[in-house]
């Protein structure tokens, strides 16, 4: 019996790989690496796998008349097409909820370093500084204000870990969430307003590029952090470089960029940023979930049974 199809679109791990190539036929990036051998396999791929940062345009779609599925491994999938993938009645799957702990993680250290400015007190030590007396006092985060940008799964979990901080916490939404008892306000900025640390976990895309701008900023404040583990879309960033050297706000953790993996130089000099290379979710144990989960995705759609993780849009056609 043929094995299926699938075009992985995107340099995959091992322990995502090797379950799709013991399943699977698969031309690994043919469609950038090979155009003689894309052309001749495209008429029988019949899925796509990729990762949170791949792209499948609508171009794409159009030279793979017997697609079925895209499976991405990551919670963000804004590089899909997902309306393209919907008029062809293709469902696009992704691995939400097995990441939540990891990137909520991440948020709480993020703000904690650059409050208590814990790389700069690392390289101090291990420049011999403190030899030359104690480092200049830093800023307190137990007790401040959490606002956070984009309430689903994993900002509740932010949300869960800031409570133990005894932060005050509030957030904005599309829709305001009756049943969390956290205050509400309806825009990014009049958040900003009201609170010491802004988290966006917020999703990519249209309806959300460039959400935290220069008015955003402005409202958050001198005394105020900007903690972005959402995705770098979602900040206006050459305006978050301008508030960062003029002192509109106090500092940014920032784990995701708008042009990954180019950093602006700027962002790399500045000693009130911390920077991480888009690793919320870099553990092993939950990238093997991930892994896991998009592989199930595939084998439930070949198995003609429900895929376990369709994307919002498309639970309609994936039953």
């Amino acid at each position: 019996m043929l094995k299926p199809e699938v075009l992985v679109v995107a340099k995959l791990p091992p322990f995502l790989m090797e379950p799709l190539q013991q399943a699977y036929t698969v031309h690994d990036r043919i469609h950038e690496t090979d155009a003689a051998a894309f052309a001749k396999a495209a008429p029988r791929i019949r899925a796509i796998a990729g990762g949170g940062e791949s792209k499948v345009p609508r171009a794409l779609m159009d030279q793979l008349p017997a697609l079925e599925m895209i499976s991405v491994m990551g919670v963000g999938y804004d590089g899909i097409d997902v309306a393209a993938a919907m008029e062809r009645r293709v469902p696009v799957t992704h691995t939400p909820g097995v990441l939540n702990d990891d990137v909520a993680d991440l948020a709480i250290g993020l703000m904690l370093s650059v409050a208590r400015r814990i790389p700069q007190a690392d390289q101090y030590v291990r420049a011999g500084q403190w030899l030359n007396g104690p480092m200049p006092l830093a800023r307190k985060v137990s007790g401040a204000r959490l606002g956070i940008v984009g309430l689903g799964r994993i900002g509740q979990a932010i949300a869960d870990r800031a409570r133990a901080f005894g932060m005050s916490i509030a957030y904005t939404t599309r829709h305001q969430k009756p049943e969390v008892s956290y205050r509400y306000y309806p825009s990014a900025q009049a958040l900003a307003a009201e609170v010491d640390f802004l988290v966006l976990i917020t999703p990519g895309g249209a309806g959300t590029r460039k959400l935290v701008n220069a008015d955003v900023l402005k409202a958050l404040g001198p005394q105020g952090y900007l903690i972005n583990v959402a995705r770098g879309s979602v900040v206006d960033e050459s305006a978050l470089v301008e508030a960062l050297q003029n002192g509109v706000i106090a500092g940014a953790g920032l784990d995701v960029f708008e042009n990954e993996p180019n950093v602006p130089a700027a962002l790399r000099g500045m000693d009130n940023v911390v920077l991480t290379p888009h690793m919320a979710s870099g553990t092993r144990q939950t990238r093997q979930a991930m892994a896991d989960l998009a592989v199930a995705n595939l084998h439930a759609h070949f198995a003609g049974q429900p895929l376990p993780s369709p994307v919002p849009e498309c639970r309609s056609i994936s039953a």
